[in-house]
């Protein structure tokens, strides 16, 4: 039976981190199935979910502190388990992009949680447009009940979107 380890590191970017990272996590014998990696600033964040036997998930959490130090990380983990798929939901993505400006993560998860619905993923980007306009991105996976009106719904959100001037759509996912 494979066991679970949740690792989130972050740490000063440098090259070649991820390789030296996620190198030293599978030479303990741990595979990783999930992973999410960016640069925040000149920092360097990831979370990586880890299956192995009980002796590798043993060997990552020993030698997690030299990994630290030699590559200048702070981490943690997290024994987990295998997430059970949510009953009767079908997966969606939400793509949004518009003019940045404060608060749009959180109006964005005030709908979905007002509507009753789990967001399973996010992942969020500001740039600049040619024009000079500071834009965000966002990328949300939500996990919606099969007893939700789907066209229903999806007009809720284009209203809810409209107000707010977001350009946005929600698909299921592929």
């Amino acid at each position: 039976m494979n066991n679970y380890l949740v690792v989130t590191a972050l740490g000063g970017d440098q090259p070649n981190i991820v390789n030296k990272f996620t190198q030293s996590i599978t030479s303990c014998g741990g595979n990783i199935l999930n992973t999410r990696m960016t640069t925040l600033g000149n920092e360097f964040a990831i979370m990586l979910l880890v299956e192995g036997d009980w002796s590798a998930i043993a060997k990552i959490e020993t030698s997690l502190p030299s990994i630290e130090q030699k590559l200048g990380l702070v981490s943690q983990l997290r024994r987990t388990s295998q997430k059970d798929p949510a009953p009767k939901t079908m997966p969606y993505i939400v793509q949004v992009v518009t003019i940045d400006r404060g608060g749009i993560i959180n109006d964005l998860t005030q709908f979905f949680a007002s509507q009753d619905i789990n967001i399973t993923d996010i992942s969020a980007h500001a740039y600049n447009a040619h024009s000079g306009a500071r834009m965000m991105t966002l990328s949300l996976q939500v996990s919606i009940d099969v007893e939700i009106h789907i066209p229903s719904l999806r007009d809720r959100f284009t209203l809810y979107c409209d107000t707010l001037n977001l350009d946005a759509s929600m698909e299921p996912c592929n």
